[in-house]
């Protein structure tokens, strides 16, 4: 129970990843604000977690990224709920190069995560009330190795691996008690990859077969337990990419 008596919030947190994310850190013993657009998904998700860790360590609010009146809320309402936060997860994202979603893909993947960023760093930093804690973005290796079938969404998950790791270089951030770290995994077995090979979304969908084939497609779980290291404290990560794929293992990615 490395995580006993703290608070999570975790954004895109109704299904795939984000749903993971979330089992482990209620299995760890902290108290968890499911946060995500779909209502009808997330209640549901936030019921089946609370039938099994609790109702009082478990929460739902809607929000979407993309709206600073809803991010505000819900980092308000998990604080009034849980009475602090400790942990936050930015883990919302999608795909797509269409005319029609690239633009989105960079509300989301980048200024929608950079929103949360921020928020979190303001409700954690001990010189404005907080009591410190992590913040982990979750990036992907497309953001760390180009390749032609999805530039904007490489491009996204690029911009925000380079942003936690400046934030995370801020002195002024270290001593009031906040880490910032990075998840980039490959392939995931989750609902985004049943959309990477359509033409709405990728540019070259045989190339990315291809590229699947090699790199292999692992568990939420895996990935789940992996972005653990970069919360838990005894660890005491930051400023750090953690590289996950189902065939190449786990690997922290050089930043110097």
């Amino acid at each position: 129970m490395s995580l006993k008596n703290k608070i999570a919030l975790v954004t895109g947190a109704a299904q795939g990843l984000g749903k993971e994310f979330t089992n482990q850190l209620l299995k760890r013993g902290a108290s968890v604000s499911l946060i995500d657009l779909n209502d009808n998904v997330g209640q549901k998700t936030a019921q089946d977690f609370q039938n099994v860790f609790g109702q009082d360590r478990v929460a739902f609010f809607k929000g979407n990224i993309t709206s600073q009146e809803d991010m505000n809320s819900v980092f308000k309402s998990t604080k009034d709920k849980f009475g602090g936060l400790d942990i936050v997860i930015n883990n919302a994202g999608l795909g797509g190069e269409a005319a029609d979603l690239w633009e989105r893909t960079i509300d989301i993947n980048v200024k929608g995560s950079i929103r949360g960023t921020l928020l979190a760093i303001d409700h954690l930093r001990k010189d404005k009330g907080g009591r410190g804690g992590v913040i982990v973005n979750i990036s992907s290796m497309a953001g760390i190795n180009p390749n032609p079938c999805s530039p904007t969404y490489c491009a996204s998950k690029s911009a925000l691996i380079q942003y936690s790791l400046s934030w995370a270089r801020n002195s002024e951030l270290l001593a009031n008690g906040v880490r910032i770290n990075v998840l980039a995994p490959a392939f995931v077995d989750t609902p985004l990859m049943s959309t990477i090979t359509k033409e709405e979304y990728c540019l070259m969908p045989k190339v990315a077969d291809m590229v699947i084939q090699k790199a292999g497609v692992m568990s939420v779980e895996t990935a789940a337990e992996a972005m653990m290291e970069l919360v838990e404290p005894e660890h005491n990560k930051n400023g750090q990419v953690l590289k996950i794929a189902q065939n190449g293992g786990k690997s922290y990615h050089n930043t110097e």
